[in-house]
């Protein structure tokens, strides 16, 4: 891309009036205005965007710089005084007039003194949003209500809370030639490796794109590359402690503005079976919720293809579970219901998204009821159909990412397309180029299927059982941390 030419700030104030009358909007957009005021006998101009900045900050300002009239004599350096009347704990000079405009249009103010070649740009940003509040795609039974929002100063002060070490970094960038978007990576200085915060530093520095109206998708897409593959490369959450507890582990985050999402960096295909509530709970329990989880997660992918090779051969099934059925037969062939019912299942789930919460409730009751049962009685579905594609369903709501849930179901009609053409060397096969598959995948330079694919022993005991915090001594190996150790070793 050709480098952007840097405009000098004029020392005549109504030269940038008329480049922003000319080449920003003012006077054109009713959001953009400039207060203008005389201070010892100079123009000083103010340069804001409504609804972006808070009035009662620049009210104050004002307040502040008319008093100079009162209390000081003609001086020469009236842009000092100006500076130090400025009462704000962030004021910063600029010199160009792109700096001043950028900021300005992401809610600062810009203040301009005629005779010199600076700006002041004071941080008055009001952004509306909502507060902080539990994400509905993360509950937890006990817990922290408070979650992630709109808002990156917001999300990064909820992080800084959780974790007040002074290694603690947030870089932040502009990216995106027209939204000029804010993303901030996160990391503990002396817990991240450094060639992962280097690589991520040189993606996000290498997105060339008008906007990020889609935040952190828009994010993801660039670092990861991740093309066709439909299984997710980056773990998202709206929960502050989790993405603490990922930092001290030596990952690292990108916020992205305006995206109530974070980038957690790198993960695995374990990492997005992990939920919050195994923590919450004892060690005990919170082993039970892992293998009840691990449990539904393999009857979301292999429970449908399985039965239907023992519908097609039902000497494969012991006699003592021969009554798996069908034990009806219906004129439309079991690999058509399974598909027209496993895909009506997701339409409900897409339907769910659209629909309003007080119209929820009855689109459930029209699903469990007049399409469930009506269609068994009126011989479009048989009974088996419905509850083994209810107890697979059932496996991909209990995976707490969804979009491994959505790529594992992907993964299942393709393993029934499988075992219809080629029965049981289908399966056998389908099931061998599924896991050769996310076995290759890698997320920036990670393993997907790791501490499994390589093995590590003490790695794969804690993703099967949950360790008490005493006992977790040791950060994960998988992201190389600078320090391996959670807590100080006894000497």
């Amino acid at each position: 891309m050709p480098e952007i030419k840097k405009t000098p700030i004029p020392k005549d104030v109504a030269v940038l009036e008329e480049y922003m009358q000319k080449n920003v909007g003012l006077n054109k957009s009713f959001d953009l205005g400039v207060r203008k005021l005389k201070i010892l006998r100079k123009n000083v101009h103010f340069y804001y965007i409504n609804g972006l900045t808070d009035a009662g900050y620049i009210i104050e300002l004002v307040e502040e710089l008319v008093g100079i009239n009162d209390n000081e004599r003609l001086s020469t350096h009236l842009f000092d005084i100006v500076h130090n009347r400025l009462v704000h704990q962030s004021v910063e000079p600029v010199n160009t007039i792109e700096e001043a405009v950028d900021e300005v249009l992401s809610g600062l103010i810009a203040v301009v003194v005629e005779g010199y070649t600076e700006a002041l740009i004071v941080d008055v940003r009001s952004y509306p949003g909502r507060q902080p509040m539990e994400p509905d795609t993360e509950k937890v039974v006990r817990g922290s209500r408070d979650g992630f929002v709109e808002n990156i100063i917001i999300n990064t002060a909820l992080t800084r809370r959780r974790i007040r070490d002074p290694r603690l970094r947030f870089e932040i960038f502009r990216i995106g030639e027209r939204s000029k978007t804010d993303i901030s990576i996160a990391y503990i200085d002396d817990v991240a490796n450094p060639s992962l915060i280097e690589v991520i530093k040189h993606e996000l520095k290498a997105i060339k794109i008008d906007g990020l109206t889609m935040a952190d998708k828009t994010v993801e897409e660039f670092l990861v590359k991740q093309g066709y593959n439909p299984y997710p490369l980056v773990r998202y959450t709206e929960r502050a402690d989790v993405a603490a507890t990922h930092l001290l582990e030596g990952h690292v985050l990108i916020f992205v503005d305006t995206s109530p999402s974070v980038i957690i960096t790198p993960t695995t295909y374990f990492h997005h079976l992990q939920h919050a509530e195994e923590y919450r709970q004892s060690p005990a329990v919170g082993t039970f919720v892992k293998w009840t989880r691990f449990l539904g997660l393999l009857a979301s992918l292999f429970l449908l293809p399985l039965w239907y090779l023992f519908v097609l051969d039902p000497t494969l099934l012991p006699e003592g579970i021969g009554f798996i059925g069908p034990n009806e037969q219906t004129n439309i062939p079991i690999i058509a219901q399974l598909f027209i019912a496993d895909i009506g299942v997701e339409m409900f789930r897409i339907a769910a998204i659209h629909t309003p919460t007080p119209l929820s409730t009855a689109m459930g009751l029209i699903a469990a009821v007049l399409i469930g049962q009506i269609a068994i009685d009126v011989g479009l579905f048989q009974p088996e159909v419905i509850l083994y594609v209810a107890v697979a369903s059932i496996g991909t709501f209990a995976t707490p990412s969804y979009e491994l849930s959505v790529a594992n179901k992907m993964a299942r009609l393709l393993l029934l397309v499988a075992v219809a053409f080629f029965h049981i060397p289908g399966l056998v096969i389908g099931c061998t180029l599924y896991i050769l598959f996310i076995a290759n995948i890698k997320s920036l330079n990670t393993p997907y299927l790791w501490p499994l694919i390589p093995f590590s022993p003490v790695a794969f005991i804690q993703i099967l059982i949950r360790r008490s915090m005493p006992g977790a001594k040791i950060r994960p190996s998988i992201v190389q941390p600078r320090n391996k150790y959670k807590q100080p070793m006894k000497s």
